[in-house]
């Protein structure tokens, strides 16, 4: 049986769709049961239902507060008794409420290198504080705003005549390539969370570095992590 994901969304869902191409390439070994939203009509939903995946809309206007909202958010995930929770663009800081229901389940995708600028507005950060490199970072979710331990992080070049969208471009092209290995870490059962750290298993892949393995799984020969 596949490794059963739900994933988090309130736009887009560009990441969403970099995990189902993934899936459909055979890189990614999970099958992906549910996609919900603090969002009536994102467009991440119309990329589910063009594979017919379930969507669920969790009106937050409905609840007195994020706890409420939380509580009411893990039992429509829960429901679909998904293995692992990701989010991908999801914009709510969830509380224990929903963490504590899916205790070490729950990743996400930032597009910084964390623990460096957290939050939102972070290419512009990274601009303004003159960093040469950034990147984005998968990471287990707890309670705190992108605090939770680094499963993956992948770098790019901030160049001089970079504009946050141009810096914003290149990291979502890693993006793309990182999310779904780590969640292919997390398919076969390769992670395991000692403190703040992540050690990963690679028996068997034999790399000479981490991300060979990313291009293996992900089958994209062109592109350099």
């Amino acid at each position: 049986m596949k490794h059963r994901l739900a994933v988090l969304v309130s736009g887009r869902g560009t990441n969403l769709q970099a995990i189902l191409d993934a899936i459909a390439r055979g890189s990614l070994e999970m099958q992906v049961v549910g996609i919900f939203s603090d969002q009536p009509e994102p467009y991440a939903f119309q990329r589910a239902k063009e594979q017919g995946i379930p969507t669920v809309f969790i009106d937050p206007a409905r609840y007195a507060d994020r706890e409420e909202y939380d509580a009411a958010l893990a039992r429509e995930v829960g429901a679909f008794r998904p293995d692992t929770v990701a989010l991908a663009g999801f914009m709510r800081i969830l509380t224990h409420e929903f963490i504590n229901d899916f205790d070490g389940k729950v990743v996400n995708i930032h597009p910084a290198l964390l623990p460096a600028f957290p939050g939102l507005g972070v290419q512009k950060q990274a601009i303004d504080y003159g960093v040469h490199y950034s990147g984005c970072t998968v990471h287990f979710v707890d309670e705190e705003m992108d605090s939770g331990p680094i499963i993956l992080q992948s770098v790019v070049p901030v160049y001089q005549s970079d504009t946050p969208e141009t810096l914003a471009e290149r990291i979502l092209v890693k993006e793309h390539i990182t999310y779904p290995a780590a969640l292919q870490l997390l398919a076969e059962g390769r992670l395991k969370i000692q403190g703040r750290r992540v050690m990963i298993n690679w028996e068997g892949r034999i790399p000479q570095q981490p991300q060979d393995c990313v291009l293996e799984w992900l089958k994209i020969k062109d592109v350099q992590i």
